[in-house]
């Protein structure tokens, strides 16, 4: 059997083995696998007709809909490179990523045009294709290119040929756009599909951002890949979600532990909802607490599990059969990790270090950044700069990460294990801690904490609570009550907007 070398390739096969067979459902619309699969062609075909040559780079910025899953794999049947952005990036954000990808072609919604203009005057030779859009302007209708009645699109792509174009943000600095290739996404889709169970009869839901690669992977790739099929959300509302749940009897779902935790809030307040049905939930982008797995888990009989790594190189997947608190999981089959000290010598089990990845799953390097893939990628292993330990079954525990760890009087602490304390506490809904300069100490930890619905409470309460049952120079010496935590798009708490 001919080995997929391209990931588009997994859409035309199932096309011809699932022609009648919807994949996506949105609002009221369904897609079956050879209507998507005719988009595509007619998509890629229009690319091509434009002047996209193989390898240019075209960016998207396109909530949840299906026209994100149509264009994403159309420009890699067009031997394109796919560079998804965040739709609530603004104009400086997306001005500095279309210069410093040398973005040839930008697909966007109609009434994205006017944030962009300014852009449009700085780079000339952009080719805008609107959703929505109208021939003024040297717009590009979207809606030409769907409708070209295309034949089918065949290019020479390899598995080593670049297919997508992903932008951190990191911790500090500009973003960074982590390089991806064919191969890199064939490997993740299949191991992901392996390590989580993933059946062509599950029926996914996706709420994350498509512009992510978490989403793209679980909501997108895995089960297109598969033959299975999903239902977009263009956005996270508890009651909306919970709705598909019961009505479409949704089995897996992927999701940030902010929106674990909003679905367990509405679900203690109404019991009409019936998520039996969930088979395998996945959670990433941040820690999950578990008091929100352990609810999951015992109260309504659904496996949570977790998986960890950057966006340059996922790596540890819980398995959903196997348990273990705190964990996310072993390293995915084919992939190797190591855990090392400041110098780079690997450490023994169950000690604290960086986690260090190698394999099919690690970027290729990072866009016009020679440093900064030499100092990331040294000795060909990817330096993640997550502080982990390993367990003697090879399962791995995020304890933090090197730039967010607190230097107490010399002492390391970690936020997470103040963070994982104060999500016990039955008056806190979230908490996230980082380290304030301190003159007789260096640094100390300080909490910022939101209550739950209907709570009160004085801060000192809860450093109090910590004195409890962590060591004092652990315990945050001040805390700040907040209506709600900054989050980036899937969830994750944004500490550099807390101060």
């Amino acid at each position: 059997m001919e080995q997929n070398k391209a990931i588009d390739k997994f859409l035309s096969k199932n096309a011809q083995a699932f022609p009648n067979k919807v994949v996506v459902h949105y609002e009221d619309n369904i897609i079956t696998y050879s209507q998507l699969d005719k988009e595509v062609n007619n998509l890629a075909q229009g690319l091509i007709e434009l002047g996209l040559r193989s390898s240019d780079k075209v960016a998207v910025i396109l909530e949840n809909c299906p026209d994100f899953v149509r264009i994403y794999f159309a420009i890699l049947r067009a031997a394109g490179i796919v560079v998804p952005l965040n739709p609530l990036y603004k104009e400086d954000e997306i001005r500095y990523i279309l210069k410093d990808a040398k973005i040839k072609f930008l697909v966007i919604n109609k009434e994205l045009l006017p944030m962009i203009e300014n852009i449009r005057v700085e780079i000339s030779d952009l080719k805008i294709i609107a959703i929505g859009g109208t021939k003024e302007k040297n717009i590009i209708p979207f809606a030409d290119l769907l409708n070209k009645e295309a034949d089918p699109v065949e290019m020479n792509v390899e598995e080593n040929d670049l297919a997508a174009c992903l932008y951190t943000s990191g911790t500090s600095g500009s973003p960074k756009g982590a390089l991806f290739s064919h191969g890199n996404l064939i490997f993740l889709t299949k191991a992901l599909i392996t390590r989580m169970d993933l059946r062509i009869e599950d029926h996914n839901l996706c709420v994350i951002p498509l512009a992510h690669i978490f989403s793209q992977l679980t909501n997108m790739l895995m089960p297109i890949c598969l033959g299975g099929n999903v239902t977009i959300l263009p956005r996270f509302i508890p009651s909306a979600v919970l709705n598909e749940i019961t009505a479409k009897k949704i089995s897996f779902f992927s999701a940030a532990p902010a929106m674990f935790s909003a679905l367990l809030a509405v679900l203690a307040k109404d019991q009409n909802y019936n998520i039996s049905s969930l088979r395998v939930c996945i959670s990433g982008g941040a820690p999950l607490p578990l008091e929100v797995t352990k609810v999951f888990m015992e109260k309504y009989g659904v496996t949570l599990t977790e998986g960890s790594g950057p966006t340059e190189a996922i790596s540890c997947v819980g398995h959903p059969a196997v348990y273990k608190p705190g964990s996310v999981g072993p390293v995915l089959e084919g992939v190797k990790i190591k855990i090392v000290n400041e110098n780079d010598q690997e450490l023994p089990q169950g000690e604290i270090g960086e986690l260090c990845v190698q394999g099919p799953s690690v970027m290729q390097g990072y866009l016009n950044l020679p440093e900064a893939n030499a100092e990331a990628l040294r000795g060909g292993w990817f330096h993640t700069e997550d502080l982990v330990k390993m367990d003697e079954d090879g399962y791995v525990y995020i304890i933090g990460r090197k730039k967010d760890m607190i230097l107490v009087g010399g002492m390391s602490v970690y936020p997470s294990e103040i963070e994982q304390c104060l999500s016990y506490h039955s008056l806190i809904l979230e908490a996230a801690v980082i380290g304030i300069p301190d003159k007789d100490r260096g640094e100390i930890p300080k909490a910022f904490i939101v209550l739950k619905p209907g709570a009160t409470a004085e801060p000192k309460e809860f450093i109090l609570y910590c004195r409890k049952h962590l060591a004092n120079y652990k315990c945050p010496r001040q805390v700040v009550i907040l209506d709600s935590l900054p989050k980036s798009p899937i969830g994750k708490v944004d500490k550099k907007k807390l101060g």
